[in-house]
């Protein structure tokens, strides 16, 4: 599979490790000095493209992808507000295009052991639900992508939840998101329900980075040669 990095920071040096070990090619790395070259002739030359930015150049970097028919998949945070309108492009142009907030296996595990839970609880009223989310200083955005994810799930069963809130007092129906920055911790994000009684937590830690990238990887080959909308959900059979 040939492969087009789209952001070459941490992330982006760590796939084309992984990839290259895993028999793939890396034949187009872009970063914000050479952005320009993210033409429909360059980006043809790839099997598929594998977008890890910023919250601002995110989208105009998946749209130049679909407007070159190269399926692409994005890890880049922050930018849930155009989310909606890169899906009705991708639908337009007949594009393949993957989201996720998180690639790691296991966060997508976490995901959907979250959402059994927050179904659970919504029938517990006496208990009140927050989350944390630790990472390092690096980090461009707070709360986390995944953090923003296990929130959205949360709000989706327990009603009495409107809305999550990452800064100032929570009201009692926010759901209160806490970001700690520390170095070096690559992400831990950790879901709790308490009560006078007791507390039921799940707690989700990355040791490495490996993982997000491997994640990544695995959607790549997933999408290739496809057209569609598609999430970790269907990479992994959820």
């Amino acid at each position: 599979m040939r492969i087009a990095l789209i952001g070459y920071g941490k992330m982006g040096k760590l796939i084309e490790q992984l990839a290259i070990d895993k028999g793939h090619e890396v034949v187009l790395r872009f970063t914000s000095q050479n952005r320009n070259d993210l033409t429909p002739a360059v980006l043809s030359t790839a099997d598929v493209a594998i977008e890890f930015t910023t919250p601002h150049t995110a989208y105009d970097n998946v749209a130049a992808c679909l407007r070159a028919g190269t399926p692409v998949v994005c890890g880049s945070t922050g930018w849930n507000h155009r989310m909606a309108a890169i899906k009705a492009y991708c639908k337009e142009v007949n594009g393949c295009f993957l989201y996720a907030s998180n690639f790691s296996i296991g966060v997508n595990l976490f995901f959907e052991i979250n959402k059994q839970l927050a179904r659970l609880m919504s029938r517990q009223p006496e208990y009140d639900a927050s989350i944390t989310e630790v990472h390092h200083t690096q980090k461009k955005d707070q709360p986390s992508g995944t953090a923003v994810t296990l929130a959205e799930q949360v709000l989706e069963e327990i009603k009495r939840k409107t809305k999550w809130v990452n800064e100032g007092v929570a009201a009692p129906e926010d759901l209160f998101i806490r970001s700690e920055r520390i170095d070096p911790a690559p992400g831990t994000h950790h879901v709790k329900y308490s009560s006078s009684i007791d507390d039921i937590e799940i707690i989700h830690t990355a040791h490495n980075r490996n993982g997000f990238a491997l994640g990544a990887i695995a959607a790549a080959e997933f999408i290739r040669g496809k057209q569609g909308l598609y999430s970790m959900s269907d990479v992994l059979h959820l």
